[in-house]
């Protein structure tokens, strides 16, 4: 059951995402989130201390709901490289539904400092934990690869993460990275082959 309060947490977080979409976050004013959120900055302080606070809120509501989303694309049954590459592609198209947000996730939010280590750390931790989940499967261990370690995790989120970011602010769209994205996840879990 949705409360009133969930509505305005929402309306705050929904507002959040427009004004990143439309001025960048480093110009997101607590104004511009209530703006178009249609809601008082007195309302914002009830559900948020901080603009930083805020920002954070919707990431962790932003990255929960990707990690769902490419679980549940990704067929466990089918032959290994179309789980890697629906798992990669899911991850794309979760990023081209609002590329200045992920983009805003990716360089704005570790800009934040110390205070949000943790934060960065425990969403790394979900989709580390999201791919070590996605390559132990009966297809992966029937074609011989072993588990993926938490190492080579790192490496093949951190690369993609990076080659989104770059290509965006190369003026490239997330489609662009689709394809080499698979085939180089494809390469990469493929060493694990024993």
């Amino acid at each position: 059951m949705t409360t009133v309060e969930d509505t305005f947490r929402r309306r705050l977080l929904d507002g959040m995402a427009a004004s990143i979409e439309q001025n960048g976050y480093h110009n997101t004013t607590i104004a511009d989130i209530v703006r178009h959120a249609r809601t008082s900055r007195r309302t914002f302080y009830e559900h948020f201390p901080s603009r930083e606070e805020c920002f954070a809120a919707l990431f962790v509501e932003a990255n929960a709901e990707m990690i769902r989303r490419i679980t549940a694309a990704v067929d466990p049954k089918a032959p290994w490289q179309e789980q890697i590459r629906t798992a990669v592609e899911a991850w794309v198209a979760c990023a081209e539904s609002a590329p200045t947000i992920t983009l805003s996730w990716i360089r704005d939010l570790p800009s934040l400092g110390a205070a949000t280590r943790p934060l960065l750390r425990n969403m790394m931790e979900a989709f580390i934990e999201m791919v070590l989940t996605l390559c132990d499967t009966e297809e992966l261990r029937a074609a011989g690869i072993r588990p993926v370690t938490r190492e080579e995790a790192i490496i093949l989120l951190g690369g993609l993460r990076e080659l989104f970011a770059s290509t965006l602010e190369d003026g490239g769209k997330p489609t662009d990275i689709r394809e080499v994205a698979a085939r180089s996840a494809i390469a990469l879990l493929g060493q694990q082959i024993s």
